[in-house]
């Protein structure tokens, strides 16, 4: 018989009757944030970020000895650099964290205003770092939830972020003796509400730009080709965001390019790469250029150091003139409306009032606060 462990939280009481449930759970889960810019914290996470096996599937002893004699010798203060420019001085912790908190937060009270018989908890959570999916799944059982919506919030579906996100839940499930029943996000790469909310965001920031942009670049986080090689959809998928954006835009492919960021390593990866493309549009003559970046949920490093700081630096530097980032969609209420949506159509059949009830109460929720602040 297997043997079942649990953490230290998710002690159950002696009577495991006394358990509350009936409540629902949702848990939010983004790819994770160091807890400082300190070189040991930097160390922390990105040694707990490059030893998954789904990130980085190099094994044996020559890759041990250069993850730890070579790159968390060198990278942790590097990193800790780029993540010093963007740091939430007043809450102490990175963008991400903040922005997670408060979609879990004003999602929470979205769905509270269905008004059903059913308690619903909505939670966060990092892959990498604090607070961890196994702490806060525990926590969502603990209060009773014993149906639970696992929700990464990754638009395209990637083994590397997806993937491992679930992975990571599927193991603190199996620790527990009472589990409870799952179900998962599926991929929103193509889905209209997802498509016409990044569409909307890139109208409102052109409308405050004192310029045209000549082009606009769609980054999408990269990937090795080799996931690809392997049945990874992710790069699939980035494609038809891509396609799906610049038709909802009326932009043609002259206007919009598709490129991919945050290339690292000697594998190949899949290009145009988004560094070298605004360089390249500098020295063509591109004067005015903004970037989207459809694939993350949240502003986090790679969206406001390497896009909006270091690329803005670098097209400067190389001839252009005027550079702007659209910001993730963030606590945007497009965001709110598009997440909240998402969840209510993964939760048919635990919630008991019928989903056309459910969506007409969002939507008047969402109408009573924006005419509350207006």
């Amino acid at each position: 018989m297997t043997n079942l462990t649990r953490p230290e939280s998710a002690r159950f009481p002696s009577d495991p009757m006394a358990l509350k449930t009936g409540r629902i759970g949702v848990l939010l889960i983004n790819v994770g944030t160091p807890e400082s810019t300190s070189y040991w914290a930097m160390r922390r996470y990105l040694k707990e970020f490059l030893s998954d096996p789904r990130v980085v599937d190099t094994k044996g002893l020559a890759w041990w000895f250069i993850l730890n004699a070579i790159i968390l010798t060198r990278k942790p203060a590097e990193s800790g650099r780029a993540y010093a420019k963007i740091w939430n001085q007043e809450r102490d912790e990175s963008p991400l964290k903040t922005i997670s908190r408060g979609q879990a937060e004003q999602i929470g009270a979205r769905l509270s205003a269905i008004e059903t018989n059913t308690g619903i908890d909505v939670a966060w959570a990092m892959r990498y770092g604090q607070p961890s999916i196994a702490h806060v799944l525990n926590e969502l059982h603990q209060r009773g939830c014993d149906r639970i919506l696992l929700f990464p919030l990754y638009p395209q579906y990637s083994a590397a972020t997806t993937g491992t996100a679930l992975g990571k839940a599927y193991e603190t499930l199996q620790a527990m003796c009472w589990q409870p029943s799952i179900r998962t996000m599926p991929a929103y790469y193509d889905h209209p509400r997802y498509i016409e909310a990044v569409a909307e965001s890139v109208r409102e920031h052109l409308t405050t730009l004192s310029f045209e942009p000549k082009m606009i670049l769609a980054s999408f986080h990269g990937l090795p080709k080799d996931f690809l090689v392997k049945g990874d959809p992710y790069h699939c998928q980035c494609q038809k965001t891509g396609r799906l954006l610049r038709r909802a835009l009326g932009f043609g492919p002259d206007k919009m390019v598709l490129t991919f960021q945050s290339q690292t390593g000697r594998k190949e990866w899949h290009e145009p790469f988004t560094d070298k493309t605004v360089v390249q549009l500098a020295q063509q003559g591109v004067k005015n250029l903004l970037v989207v970046t459809p694939g993350f949920a949240a502003d986090c490093v790679e969206t406001l150091e390497e896009i909006a700081i270091r690329a803005s630096e670098s097209f400067r530097q190389h001839g252009g003139s005027n550079f702007s980032h659209v910001p993730c969609l963030n606590r945007s209420e497009a965001s709110l409306g598009l997440l909240s949506s998402l969840i209510v159509e993964q939760l048919q059949g635990w919630l008991r009032r019928a989903p056309p009830t459910i969506e007409r109460r969002i939507e008047a929720y969402q109408e009573r606060r924006h005419s509350g602040s207006s």
